[in-house]
Parts: C-alpha cells; sequence; structure tokens
C-alpha cells in the first residue's frame, strides 16, 4: 500500500458521550499513524480528545448536554431544531479558529452540521463517522416521509425547514436538501457491526462503509475485577444520557435479590441517589459510572437501553442482553437484538423484577443464545474496526 502523506485532519463532534467515545479509538489512531488532528469540541470533553493526542479546538455550543436530558423536549421538532441553530451560531467561530491552518481533510459526526459547510467552503473532502443505523434505499418513503409528514405541515416546522434551506444556500450547499443534507453524507464510515442494520442489503455501498465497533483497550476508564465467588455476572446500565430511572433500578435491585451465585453491576447515573434503591442486597455493587466495557469483558448478560454503544459492545464481547430501551433509535436497536436471537426487547413499562429476572435466567440459560453470540462476535471482529476505519480515512487523503 502506497503511504499516505502526513496530514492535517480536523474532527468536528458535540458534547455527548454517546457521540464522543465511539470517535475516541479513531483518532488515537490516525495520531499514531502520525497525522495531525485537530478536534472541534466544547470545553467540557477536552481533556477526552486531548488523551487521544489530538489538539482540542474549543468551541461554545447551546445544545442540551447529556447532564440535563429533559432539556431536549418531547417532540420531533424539539429533537432536530437546536442542531441547527448550534450550528448557525458555532459556523463562524469555527471557520475562525481555523483561519489559516486549514485541514486536509474533515471528519465529522452525524450532527455536526458546521463540518460539511466547512469541508465545502476549503474544498477537502469530508467523512462522516456515522454512530447508528444508516438510511438504505426507500428509507425516505417508508421512514423519513411518515415521520416528518405532520411537522411539514406546521408553522414551527416550515419555519425550522425553510431556515435550514436558507442557510444551506447562503453557504453555498443550496444543490442540497436539508433532508440529505442531515442524513447522505459524501462518504460515511459506520462504527456499528451490519448486524445491527435494518434491511442492510439495501444500503447503498458507495456512500456507507461499515468498519463495525471501534472500541480500543479502553484502558484508560479504568478496569473492573470480577469479585471472587461470582459464577455469574449481570451488568445493568441505562448509558449517559437516561439514566433518571429510579424506580426501574428499584426493580432491578429486586430481580437481583436471593440470585444464587450472582453478582450484579447497577449502574445509577449521575442523577439518582443510591438511597433511593431501597435496601440493597449485598451481591449488588452500586455504582455512579463503570467502565463498560471492562465489565462486559466479564460479564454473563447485560441489561441495557439498547444505545448503539452499549448494543455493539454487548455483541462485541458475545453478552447476551435484555434490551429496555428509552429514546430514539434504541427500539430499532432493541428489536434487531431480539431478531438476531441474543436478546430479549422488553419494553419499559414491563421491566418488572419477575419479568427482567426471567428474561436474564432463559438467555443465560439457552446454548443457542451463547453460540449466536459468539458467532456475531467473530463477525463484527472481521469488520475491521479501527485499523480499517483509519485506512479508509487515508485512502481519502490519497484522493
Amino acid at each position: 500500500m502506497t503511504e499516505s502523506p502526513r496530514a492535517h485532519i480536523a474532527m468536528f463532534s458535540i458534547a455527548a458521550h454517546g457521540h464522543v467515545n465511539p470517535s475516541l479509538d479513531v483518532i488515537r489512531e490516525l495520531v499514531d499513524r502520525g497525522h495531525r488532528v485537530s478536534y472541534a469540541i466544547p470545553a467540557s470533553f477536552a481533556e477526552k480528545v486531548a488523551a487521544t493526542g489530538a489538539e482540542p479546538v474549543i468551541y461554545t455550543s447551546t445544545l442540551p448536554t447529556d447532564e440535563d436530558p429533559e432539556a431536549w423536549g418531547t417532540e420531533l421538532i424539539d429533537n432536530i431544531e437546536p442542531f441547527l441553530d448550534d450550528a448557525i451560531q458555532a459556523l463562524p467561530r469555527l471557520a475562525e479558529a481555523f483561519v489559516g491552518d486549514e485541514p486536509d481533510l474533515v471528519l465529522h459526526d452525524i450532527t455536526s452540521y458546521p463540518a460539511r459547510v466547512l469541508a465545502h467552503r476549503w474544498g477537502v473532502p469530508a467523512v462522516s463517522l456515522w454512530l447508528n443505523l444508516v438510511p438504505w434505499e426507500g428509507y425516505e418513503e417508508e421512514v423519513g416521509e411518515p415521520m416528518t409528514a405532520e411537522l411539514k405541515q406546521t408553522e414551527r416546522g416550515k419555519a425550522y425547514y425553510a431556515r435550514f434551506a436558507n442557510w444551506l444556500a447562503e453557504n453555498g450547499l443550496g444543490h442540497v436538501s436539508s433532508d440529505d443534507f442531515v442524513a447522505r453524507p459524501r462518504h460515511g464510515l459506520v462504527l456499528i457491526p451490519e448486524a445491527l442494520q435494518p434491511n442492510a442489503d439495501r444500503v447503498d455501498q458507495a456512500m456507507y462503509t461499515f468498519v463495525g465497533a471501534c472500541q480500543g483497550d479502553r484502558a484508560d476508564q479504568g478496569e473492573w475485577t470480577r469479585p471472587a465467588g461470582a459464577e455469574r455476572v449481570l451488568l445493568v446500565s441505562l448509558g449517559s444520557s437516561f439514566t433518571k430511572q429510579p424506580a426501574f433500578y428499584r426493580e432491578c435491585v429486586e430481580a437481583s435479590r436471593g440470585l444464587p451465585g450472582w453478582h450484579v453491576v447497577l449502574q445509577i447515573g449521575a442523577h439518582v441517589d443510591p438511597a433511593e434503591l431501597g435496601d440493597v442486597p449485598g451481591n449488588v455493587e452500586v455504582r455512579t459510572w463503570v467502565p463498560q466495557l471492562a465489565v462486559l469483558k466479564q460479564a454473563d448478560a447485560f441489561i441495557t437501553h439498547a444505545g448503539a454503544g452499549g448494543s455493539q459492545e454487548g455483541l462485541a464481547t458475545g453478552t447476551p442482553m435484555v434490551a429496555v430501551p428509552q429514546a430514539v433509535d434504541q427500539f430499532g436497536n432493541a428489536d434487531m437484538l431480539q431478531s438476531l436471537g441474543v436478546a430479549r426487547h422488553l419494553p419499559m413499562e414491563e421491566a418488572d423484577a419477575a419479568s427482567l429476572r426471567a428474561a436474564v435466567l432463559a438467555l443465560v440459560d439457552d446454548p443457542e443464545v451463547a453460540a449466536r453470540c459468539r458467532r456475531l462476535s467473530e463477525r463484527m471482529a472481521r469488520e475491521g474496526g479501527t485499523p480499517r476505519a483509519a485506512d479508509l480515512i487515508e485512502a481519502e487523503l490519497r484522493r
């Protein structure tokens, strides 16, 4: 392979663990290969980014953060409008930060709208790091249009789409619709296993390349040791954003009570007081945060919200899952995991102690589930992960 010249690469993301974390190992690999990476990110993630060897480029964001998930509202427009608002205010500041030091290539999270505008302005290739399922051929007709049809008839919706179209036109991208701008990148590297992708046979392979999980060893997150005498380990985690669920955690505690030989790691996040859980048995380890991948490598089962990160970590480690989705793409992920035969989709309203315990025990006692978990883990490993992602980024540089 022809060696790529050392390049300046600019990465753009938002202040959310689920968006930053999947990119970090790719960034670390690019730095290790000798590239200079500038990573545009709000200050709260600067230290995490700097640990990869990239240089943080700090900008101020107006987006709600993981610490305040309720600020996202309840309607579709509440979920999408903040990204456009943030892009409009951040674009001039980000452009100024790179004056005289424009990159050779732009990497960006799917929510980082200014990145594609700047790549167009600078005349450099843009590659999206796609962290969840991608649209397939026919997606607009089957999912997109039904989901947005009502919104596009409201005054607020009309104003949003008109504002988006005007912003694109002002920045030389008037030929691209706002829907295509968001969902159809020039080239997307998909950082989830293809097994999680609905209608994978209808995905445009020229636009999207599945490279699978780019997890790295996560040594910087710390280690976790399986307690002596623990015959089986269960991890319970609802990720980083939708963790304010004390009633659900109490059901998990009750499900764990009296389970002989089981050690349960219960991550409750920063917004629940452990005192809200009541009487916790000795086999339950309550933590505000855990190094998830380190635990999963030693776990026998995983109760998860089925976010993109958790789902692929469960698949990569061959851990059977009980999926209790909370929002957005998690419901689809839960259905996909169940269809693969490695999980049970348990809706939140049905996730009582008895149901949780029954689902976990049924999964771990089924040898067919174990065999499917093993096959999917092996299939994921063949997708290439971080090295393949870095190879494809360098191929863009050579072009």
